[in-house]
């Protein structure tokens, strides 16, 4: 089990949903703005604005709200100016993260991510030295409700994906990033949830983390979580789920 799933599946067990959907919002207000500076504001040419909408709706977020992040991003309306950046680094147990933000002063969200880090026994590294054990993948996850792991393997490759990450609570599937909207879509006619999705950065190895250190490795990525300028976190860590439910309780 990847540590992509296993913390997904932390967040839920945790059910902080107030404030779980305060940061969503924030989040997916900055990725439609940056999208449209980027690509413009037509979602039917531009996919990254596309999928930013998608999950702005799952989310239930009102349009007015869609609608003055696109017209920010266009120029229409006055914004903060954003930029993003790629961190890296070792967390406690070794574990290697990924770390995409979204932020409108570099300096200063270096600066705090690496005092996470710190704080919590880990270091941020060079650009690289983290990255190679990820692959870029789109990732798709859902419910088994179920299904076995054999039905749901025959569903994902008829539909075009790659690989299946079989849990029967949270379950994710990849495809190449090429192929991710065609395969949502062909997932979604033969009656899968798709909860989540993204084309992000999908461990290649977990490693496994016990005693001490995972009840640190939680702490640790509550920390890198909760900062606002954090749009995504991609991680390799494997904690047994017995151990995960009585730590994030």
């Amino acid at each position: 089990m990847s540590g992509h799933n296993k913390w997904a599946k932390v967040k839920h067990v945790k059910a902080k949903q107030d404030a779980i959907r305060g940061r969503v919002f924030t989040r997916i207000i900055k990725e439609i703005t940056l999208a449209t500076r980027m690509g413009g504001g037509d979602e039917s040419a531009n996919p990254r604005l596309r999928k930013a909408i998608q999950d702005a709706k799952a989310a239930n977020m009102p349009a007015s709200n869609i609608d003055r992040a696109i017209k920010k991003g266009t120029g229409e309306l006055e914004g903060v100016h954003y930029e993003e950046a790629t961190y890296e680094g070792y967390g406690p147990g070794g574990i290697a993260l990924i770390i995409d933000v979204v932020t409108d002063n570099k300096n200063r969200t270096v600066a705090d991510v690496r005092h996470i880090f710190s704080k919590h026994g880990g270091n941020m590294a060079e650009s690289g030295a983290v990255s190679w054990m990820f692959e870029k993948k789109g990732i798709l996850t859902f419910a088994p409700e179920g299904r076995s792991e054999d039905e749901l393997l025959e569903i994902v490759l008829e539909s075009g994906g790659e690989d299946l990450k079989y849990d029967p609570e949270s379950s994710d599937i990849l495809s190449a990033p090429a192929d991710f909207d065609a395969v949502r879509a062909a997932l979604e006619q033969k009656g899968l949830k798709i909860e989540k999705s993204e084309i992000g950065m999908y461990p290649k190895n977990s490693v496994k983390v016990e005693g001490k250190d995972a009840g640190q490795v939680l702490r640790f990525m509550d920390a890198i979580e909760d900062h606002d300028d954090v749009q995504h976190v991609y991680t390799n860590f494997d904690i047994d789920d017995e151990v995960m439910s009585q730590l994030a309780a």
